[in-house]
């Protein structure tokens, strides 16, 4: 009985160790292989992984509207992170909507009052809503500037919905949703945007400059 043991033993002994080999030669093969069952090798993986982290954090890069780029009227790329440190008030504009005349008048007035304080104006023609602002950048500046007298920067006519809407307006309004969705509604919706780039707060159409003063003085006074 003990030599059956001791057979038992050293032949289970020599399986496990056949075995053991035999799984572990495997084992690095699947892994340093690549094979039709297993295409992805373990040198490949960590490339995998990296790929989908960039991926990742790119998606996710732009958090303040400092890290976005704009288009002036003449084409030129303007980064808006020089307005860092500066209270923004962003707005839809047109020409020839009923909400022109106050909202042009209303603006002008709180950018000769407060941009000594650190307030900018940045305003982007849009020619979505009722085709009100039908011109080009070159008229629609003269527009504001011989009318109203505007010193706030006019920058280039883009789309703020749909699948052409320029990335900032995008930020804008996931940032900001409205009452109804996202979208914007109408020619002169406003965001206000801190210090810090961040949106923290946006307006109807209808809501006029001037009522919105408070949040303004408010947030120019936070250090």
């Amino acid at each position: 009985m003990l030599r059956c043991y001791l057979l038992k033993r050293n032949l289970g002994i020599a399986t496990s160790h056949i075995l053991t080999r035999h799984f572990t030669s495997n084992y690095k093969q699947t892994l340093l292989r690549p094979s039709k069952s297993n295409p992805i090798s373990l040198v490949s993986r960590p490339c995998f992984f990296a790929s989908r982290s960039d991926h990742t954090m790119a998606s996710q890069s732009k958090t303040s509207v400092h890290d976005f780029t704009v288009k002036d009227a003449k084409g030129q790329d303007v980064d808006l992170s020089i307005y860092k440190g500066k209270l923004l008030l962003i707005v839809n504009v047109a020409s020839q909507c009923g909400l022109t005349n106050s909202n042009y008048t209303e603006l002008s007035q709180l950018y000769d009052k407060y941009k000594n304080q650190g307030l900018e104006i940045l305003a982007f023609p849009c020619n979505q809503f009722g085709a009100q602002e039908p011109g080009d950048n070159e008229q629609i500046q003269e527009f504001a500037c011989t009318r109203f007298k505007a010193e706030f920067p006019i920058f280039d006519k883009v789309d703020v919905n749909g699948d052409n809407a320029a990335p900032l307006y995008k930020h804008l309004k996931s940032s900001k949703g409205g009452l109804f969705g996202d979208s914007i509604k109408w020619n002169f919706s406003k965001f206000l945007v801190d210090k810090e780039g961040n949106v923290v707060e946006r307006y109807a159409p209808t809501t006029s400059p001037l009522s919105i003063e408070k949040d303004i003085k408010k947030l120019l006074e936070t250090a």
